[in-house]
């Protein structure tokens, strides 16, 4: 038994697993964050409004930033190639996305040193920013992902990137990066209502009824597209040697307008994770109205969590497709680290994520209770 859990194609899958729930981790729980920023100049008016959405996330930001690094680093020692090429070819929009994210933690630090009024407003823009931005462009990252990126190999297996900054922003691709960023601004709604208190979860609720509905509207309009065909698709035609050497030039890829439905027609139950991500926004629209904030924010987060683990489920196993020399995609089977690589991740992860976990729980369990303009007054400057 723990000769197979830890063969190289059991680890290779393991590892696939493991990705999608580090970035699903990452959306869910950082994904509330950006969404705050988003809303931030849209449900608070007035310094201490901000200030309670601010605090709402303030206390818990850092933490929930962990899993942007835990996915990057899976990435980097469990798939090397495919961080080579995202990290390299996607090279402008990831420095937009840092410089965004940037923002953040030194807007957090430094809005409320003085009380100016000039000054808290850029560090609130600069929230702004380092919300919508990440939101849109990891959208526009998965859309270009499920389109195929132009690289290939050579012989000696360096991989060469021929797209550009304004090829990745293609109108498929913004497609998809409003589907993020209205499912974030959705979630981060849901937290704002779950969390604050008066004005600011009023207008939260607002909103964030409307974003959940375009959530759900454009994720069934991608699927829609997916249907017909418009977003393509890439299918394996050649045997896949599941523990075979991690080189992607010894396989054939066909691109094929209904690859990316193959999964769900070969297993009907895998359906359901689509049906929840279109279904999940309304019943969030549905929660805000009622007024069952932590209803609401459950179904938030399972939404979120479905709506990405359909991009996965649909391309496995090619995990990054090339457009210009389809059989020089990137699949779980030809990417990977060594065995011995992805084994010794595994024990490593096997001790410390059950670690993170409950730290987290504790975390957010010490912080427990809404927050409101009489709590923000009576903190004084101990708030952010």
């Amino acid at each position: 038994m723990i000769e197979f859990l830890l063969s190289y194609e059991t680890l290779r899958v393991t590892w696939w697993i493991l990705l999608g729930v580090l970035l699903i981790g990452f959306a869910v729980m950082d994904g509330f964050d950006m969404g705050v920023g988003t809303l931030l100049p849209f449900v608070a008016k007035t310094d201490i409004e901000r200030r309670v959405a601010i605090n709402t996330v303030g206390p818990v930001w850092e933490g929930n930033q962990v899993w942007f690094i835990l996915g990057g680093g899976a990435i980097f020692a469990a798939w090397p190639a495919l961080y080579a090429l995202s990290f390299s070819g996607f090279y402008l929009a990831m420095f937009l996305v840092l410089l965004a994210l940037i923002l953040r933690p030194v807007a957090f630090k430094y809005r409320s040193k003085r009380p100016e009024k000039a000054w808290r407003a850029r560090w609130d823009w600069a929230l702004f920013v380092g919300g919508a931005v990440p939101s849109l462009i990891f959208g526009v990252a998965v859309g270009n992902a499920l389109q195929g990126v132009p690289f290939h190999f050579t012989s000696d297996l360096r991989p060469i990137y021929e797209g550009t900054l304004f090829g990745l922003l293609n109108p498929l691709a913004l497609y998809c990066g409003l589907v993020s960023l209205s499912m974030l601004v959705m979630h981060g709604a849901a937290w704002l209502a779950f969390k604050a208190e008066g004005l600011v979860a009023e207008r939260a609720k607002a909103i964030g009824s409307k974003a959940a509905f375009a959530a759900g509207l454009l994720f069934a309009g991608g699927g829609v597209l997916v249907w017909l065909g418009q977003l393509g698709g890439y299918r394996v035609t050649s045997a896949i040697k599941w523990d075979g050497p991690s080189n992607p030039l010894l396989k054939t890829v066909a691109h094929d307008g209904g690859a990316w439905l193959a999964n769900f027609a070969a297993h009907p139950v895998l359906w359901l994770v689509p049906a929840i991500g279109i279904v999940g926004p309304f019943f969030v629209a549905l929660g805000f109205r009622t007024r069952r904030e932590g209803l609401t924010f459950i179904a938030s987060k399972l939404s979120v969590a479905m709506i990405i683990a359909t991009v996965g489920l649909a391309m496995f196993p090619v995990i990054l497709p090339s457009s210009t020399n389809p059989s020089h995609s990137l699949t779980i089977f030809d990417a990977s680290s060594s065995r011995a690589t992805l084994r010794n991740m595994l024990l490593a992860t096997a001790i410390f994520m059950p670690i993170i976990l409950l730290y987290t729980a504790w975390v957010y369990r010490v912080l427990w209770g809404k927050v409101s303009e009489k709590s923000i007054e009576k903190a004084g400057h101990s708030a952010y």
